[in-house]
């Protein structure tokens, strides 16, 4: 039982951040937050994404690439232009890596200003840091893991944020329904997105990029959305549009 707390707790929190801080922010500022909120979400999506931590400028830029070149050879993570998952993580990384140490300069089009934190990018990148963050997850199945079948879940744990990724990216423009005419392949791939919290919502987001919530029909839910409602009417952020 507590394996298995510790599992939904790491995949939540992380999946959270990811949508919260990396997508809906970085990528797309979808609400503002002051410079203390901006480093106590920065330094939770490092706490979270741990082992797999993933740098928001970095992130950001990929995705508005996405957006702009959803589903042609110029997207970096569609899946019709790869054969298997496998492949559509490892293309993603390898842009990614570009943009994370500066090998590559964004389109005049994705300069923009994204939130960083240089010692927290520093200190997340260093394997070192990967390696504790991998250690801590097997000291505490060593700890609390009572059944060898609970082991088959730590594997996900060292590459949470990248599996998330290819999730939303191979399964959002693959499988499920549209409710809009894209001109990609974008799809909402579960009826009720409870476990990718909105991120699954990808025809949807697609239509409608800079709406905070995923859901747009009334038998959809996007849970993070009433999070950041929340947050909002707190004064922790600022909704652009309310």
């Amino acid at each position: 039982m507590i394996i298995l707390a510790f599992f939904l707790a790491h995949w939540f929190l992380s999946l959270f951040f990811q949508t919260f801080f990396l997508h809906r922010y970085a990528s797309h500022k979808m609400f503002k937050m002051n410079p203390f909120w901006e480093k106590v979400f920065y330094f939770c999506t490092f706490i979270f994404q741990g082992s797999s931590f993933l740098n928001p400028r970095a992130y950001a830029i990929m995705h508005r690439m996405h957006h702009a070149y959803s589903d042609t050879e110029k997207d970096p993570h569609s899946p019709h232009f790869i054969k298997d998952v496998w492949g559509l993580m490892i293309k993603t990384k390898n842009i990614y890596l570009d943009y994370r140490r500066y090998k590559l300069e964004p389109e005049e089009q994705f300069i923009d200003r994204y939130p960083t934190w240089s010692v927290v990018d520093r200190i997340g990148d260093l394997w070192i840091t990967r390696i504790f963050f991998i250690a801590f997850y097997i000291a505490f199945y060593v700890m609390f893991a009572n059944h060898w079948y609970l082991w088959l879940l730590l594997p996900f744990h060292f590459m949470m944020g990248p599996l998330h990724g290819a999730i939303v990216n191979w399964c959002g423009h693959k499988y499920g329904y549209s409710n809009y005419d894209n001109d990609d392949h974008s799809k909402n791939s579960l009826p009720l997105d409870f476990l990718m919290m909105g991120e699954l919502f990808q025809n949807n987001h697609h239509k409608r990029p800079n709406d905070v919530n995923f859901a747009q029909k009334w038998y959809e839910f996007d849970p993070s959305y009433p999070i950041i409602k929340v947050m909002h009417k707190l004064r922790i952020i600022r909704l652009r549009k309310v």
